[in-house]
């Protein structure tokens, strides 16, 4: 009986130190939280909206590498998705408030691929497959 409780009691203590290792005292220096691009506006350098970032795409790694623009249509009817890669988009703040900005033309990403998000995969896939 005293060795199941003593291994009770260490397999305890194992799980308390496990549970510590995977949490952070502080956020990390210099971090963006995907709010700060979900959702958001983008623009063109003439400061004429593009369109909306419909999703933020994420390598096994965990490093942001591309977002999906939507683009065109109205409501989100007619809408094109196309990714861009991350390092495409720009911050500038005006007016104490953040822009997101991509030196291209809404008629410039009208052209490029589309995309579409397919959920078997849960990933996105070329427009037509």
């Amino acid at each position: 009986m005293n060795k199941l409780i003593a291994g009770c009691i260490v397999a305890a203590g194992m799980m308390t130190a496990a549970h510590a290792a995977e949490t952070m005292s502080a956020a990390p220096a210099e971090s963006w939280t995907v709010t700060n691009y979900y959702k958001q506006s983008v623009y063109d350098p003439q400061q004429n909206k593009i369109g909306d970032i419909d999703d933020v795409l994420v390598d096994k790694s965990g490093k942001v590498n591309g977002l999906v623009i939507g683009v065109g249509g109205f409501l989100g009817a007619g809408e094109k998705d196309v990714i861009v890669p991350f390092t495409a988009v720009k911050t500038a703040k005006k007016d104490n408030k953040w822009w997101l900005t991509l030196n291209e033309s809404k008629d410039g990403l009208k052209t490029a691929p589309g995309f579409k998000y397919d959920k078997a995969s849960t990933t996105w896939v070329p427009e037509g497959k």
